[in-house]
């Protein structure tokens, strides 16, 4: 299993990160490479992944940063215990049976260095390939809301982990 390691962001790894570009249906986790978008992952909720070899992979974000908009009116984000949490793997690395190995060592990280523990996702609900690493990580379905996207609406849905 390759180990994963990750690391406060940085500017030069925010910009690499805002240029990658996902093919449809999974477009909707592009980034453009505007200074904004890299602002926007310079603060101390981001984290970016290498890899053994010093590759980036992905990397994790969360509290406010790992929000969806649409969540907001559900209620989702009340629950005081629980920490919502983000990630995203590079475009080449996703759909190759990954995901779930980054996942459990980006958890490990924030609960060892966030204490991060009891925790909660959102996913597109189309995104069924990363639906099926999360439940088997242990992630369980929870409310779904839509959200909007550009210009369209996009069903979400929440997922949580109790901390262990």
């Amino acid at each position: 299993m390759t180990t994963y390691y990750f690391y406060p962001m940085t500017k030069e790894y925010a910009s690499v990160i805002c240029t990658w570009k996902y093919s449809a249906p999974y477009s909707i986790y592009s980034m453009d490479d505007s200074n904004e978008c890299i602002c926007d992952l310079m603060n101390d909720e981001y984290f970016y992944a290498l890899d053994s070899d010093n590759q980036l992979v992905g990397f994790i974000c969360m509290g406010g940063s790992a929000r969806v908009p649409g969540g907001y009116p559900t209620g989702i984000y009340e629950h005081i215990d629980r920490r919502d949490i983000g990630l995203g793997l590079r475009p080449d690395f996703t759909g190759g049976g990954k995901g779930q190995a980054f996942l459990l060592q980006g958890l490990d990280y924030l609960k060892q260095h966030h204490h991060a523990h009891d925790l909660q996702l959102v996913v597109a609900t189309f995104n069924e390939r990363a639906i099926k690493v999360y439940e088997r990580t242990g992630f369980v379905r929870g409310t779904s809301f839509m959200s909007r996207i550009g210009n369209k609406q996009v069903e979400f849905l929440s997922m949580t982990l109790a901390g262990k």
